[in-house]
């Protein structure tokens, strides 16, 4: 097959021709070993379709791909290859398209003489403002090799940790949907067809009946009409979460569930506590590192805290003093710890200490709930299944008995 092609050469200039290959992937590869950063590809003969590689869509990069570049940026540093030359060969190597435009861009920044860091901050949705000023870091004091490898382990800790969190909810989510579903097939399905049978009995029913029967009218009279109102009210909670005070009342929420809340309050110390031992450790002032802290933390209550923390760093308060006025956010051992940190000078291990402290904390809220919730769900699924046949079996027992 023919495609032809727009594409920027090695120098950024443009370029355009055919290329003959048995697919489009294939044609794809044979321009990139020619250094080219492709801008559109068609197929000869076929209707147009152009590759834009700065779509999301086409190819997100993940936390993961994040810790696997930042590992191989190490690597190439260490081996004093140059900036440039590292961060073309990267992107020439990358699967993913908006990966590879992104290195791509990156690597042109550094050709016309603008920093790493600077190239790197231009690209938001892949590098996080903590990731470039760990890098700016690494520039001034000459270490970027050790930055990366710094990076890496970073967000394969806080990928690690919140995909944990996350996953220990999965599945008793699924357990409470698949409960939901079921009660409600049963009061739809199958409690009409045997409430028929027992008010054709003329028999007088146990309350207990009467109101799952009721129930169950309920939800097949109106029951699309709740479905109605549940999509819009999902509809509006979720317009309403996005706005500043939706975010704050849903990060005061997620705080104040019983026991999950205290597993969130654990993941957000250790997030705190992580970022700023990495920061701290790299060179970055106090200021600074609360700054890019509270940016992404992701709470709006621990972001809140901090960032009036910040303002009474700013003005000369130790920073165990500023976030001593949390009390309920900011545990006391932790405020303790830093003060001892403060005044030995060494807040870096102190932080590095309370970090590997709440990872560990996480860890072990997250096995005890999942090891909770798990049999406590499955009784309750039982409960309300064997509650809901009971209430309708019972009274046709009665009546066969009677007879």
């Amino acid at each position: 097959m023919e495609f032809t092609y727009e594409a920027l050469d090695e120098s950024a200039k443009p370029q355009s021709g055919t290329v003959s290959a048995p697919t489009q992937d294939a044609a794809i590869q044979a321009l990139q070993r020619k250094g080219y950063t492709i801008t559109a590809l068609n197929q000869v003969g076929a209707s147009k379709f152009s590759i834009n590689l700065n779509l999301p869509f086409l190819g997100g990069v993940s936390s993961r791909d994040v810790v696997i570049l930042s590992r191989q940026l190490a690597t190439l540093f260490e081996a004093q290859v140059s900036a440039l030359r590292v961060f073309r060969l990267l992107a020439e190597q990358a699967s993913k398209p908006m990966l590879r435009t992104t290195l791509t861009q990156v690597s042109d920044d550094l050709q016309g003489g603008n920093s790493i860091s600077v190239a790197l901050s231009k690209h938001p949705k892949v590098f996080s403002d903590f990731y470039v000023n760990m890098v700016r870091a690494g520039e001034e004091s000459g270490k970027l090799d050790q930055t990366f490898l710094f990076l890496a382990d970073y967000i394969d800790r806080s990928y690690e940790l919140s995909s944990k969190a996350r996953n220990a909810l999965i599945y008793p989510g699924f357990i409470f949907t698949t409960f939901i579903a079921v009660m409600i097939l049963m009061l739809t399905v199958v409690i009409p067809k045997i409430g028929a049978i027992l008010q054709g009995d003329g028999q007088s029913l146990p309350v207990y009946t009467q109101i799952i029967l009721d129930l169950s009218a309920f939800f097949v009279n109106y029951g699309i009409f709740l479905l109605i109102a549940l999509i819009i009210g999902s509809y509006f909670l979720y317009q309403y979460s996005r706005t500043e005070a939706g975010r704050l009342y849903m990060s005061q929420v997620k705080l104040a569930v019983p026991y999950v809340g205290n597993l969130y309050q654990k993941l957000y110390l250790a997030r705190f506590s992580d970022n700023m031992h990495v920061m701290l450790t790299s060179g970055i002032s106090a200021v600074r590192s609360l700054e890019i802290t509270a940016n992404v933390i992701e709470n709006d209550v621990y972001q809140r805290i901090l960032v009036e923390a910040l303002e009474g760093v700013k003005a000369g308060s130790p920073m165990s003093q500023s976030l001593a006025r949390y009390p309920e956010q900011i545990p006391a051992i932790l405020v303790q710890m830093l003060q001892i940190g403060e005044e030995t000078g060494e807040l870096g291990s102190i932080l590095e200490r309370m970090a590997k402290f709440y990872n560990r904390e996480v860890n072990s809220a997250v096995d005890a709930l999942v090891s909770l919730i798990e049999p406590a769900l499955i009784v309750t699924l039982a409960l309300g299944v064997g509650f809901l046949l009971a209430s309708v079996l019972l009274p046709i027992y009665n009546s066969t008995s009677s007879i």
